[in-house]
Parts: structure tokens; sequence; C-alpha cells
């Protein structure tokens, strides 16, 4: 169940200024152990500790292929790359990689059961049940 807060648009440059809207809500983060722990609870004749270290491993390697400029599939999940951010040049000739490379970040894409379309005739939403809302009062939703 992926559960929502409403917020309003209170940018007065924007055409949606004063629209509502919904963004998910994360109430737990899963690092790499307690995933572990997660998928040997799943009838798993591998112990929490052996999947760990299973994960750890992948993960390094998938950093090592990603900078070596090789995509990494994982089937089902999401395509890792590497992608740049970068400033102009006026030219070619103009541009250096220490000049013009503002940063290298990992790009994930969706494949699979994690593309967009799939998520969302799949997922199940609800509002999440008390937040704050506008001048920091306290709401509980219906």
């Amino acid at each position: 169940m992926i559960r929502y807060k409403l917020y309003q648009n209170r940018n007065s440059n924007s055409n949606t200024n004063g629209k509502w809207y919904a963004r998910a809500v994360c109430e737990e983060t899963y690092d790499t152990e307690k995933l572990a722990a997660h998928m040997s609870s799943h009838s798993s004749p591998f112990s929490a500790g052996v999947i760990h270290g299973v994960l750890k491993d992948m993960i390094a390697c998938i950093k090592e292929l990603v900078m070596d400029g090789k995509n990494v599939k994982l089937d089902d999940l999401a395509i890792f790359s590497a992608g740049l951010r970068t400033l102009p040049a006026n030219s070619p000739e103009e541009f250096t990689a220490s000049a013009n490379i503002d940063s290298v970040r990992l790009r994930a894409r969706s494949t699979g059961v994690f593309r967009s379309s799939v998520l969302t005739r799949e997922a199940k939403t609800k509002q999440f049940s008390q937040y704050t809302v506008g001048e920091g009062s306290e709401v509980e939703m219906p």
C-alpha cells in the first residue's frame, strides 16, 4: 500500500499555484542488512548473513561496471548506468572534462515489473492518516 500526503503548490510563478497534489510517504527505509533479513524470512535456505554478503558484493560489482561505462540490468528492477551533468561550452574545442563535467550520477531506469505502467496498474494507494496541512495544524484525514 502506497500512502500519500496532500500538498499545495505555493509557487507564485507557477501556472498551478494553489493547486493540490499528492506525494508518496515513506515510513521506513530498509538498508542492505534489513533487506537481507527480510529476504531470508521468505522461506529461503540462505541465512540473512549469506544474503547480505551476496547483496554487498552485487552492489560493489554494479559500481565497478557502471564506473567502467557499462549498463547493468537487473531484470524486473532497473537498468543502472552512469549519467553526466555538464556545463555548456561554446564549441567542441573549448569543452574539457575538468571544466565542463560538473558531476557523475547514477541513473536507474525501471524495467519489467517495475516499469511505470505496471506499477500504476498494480499499486494500491491510501491517504496517510494524520499529518500537517497548511499553517502547522495536525489534521486527521478520513
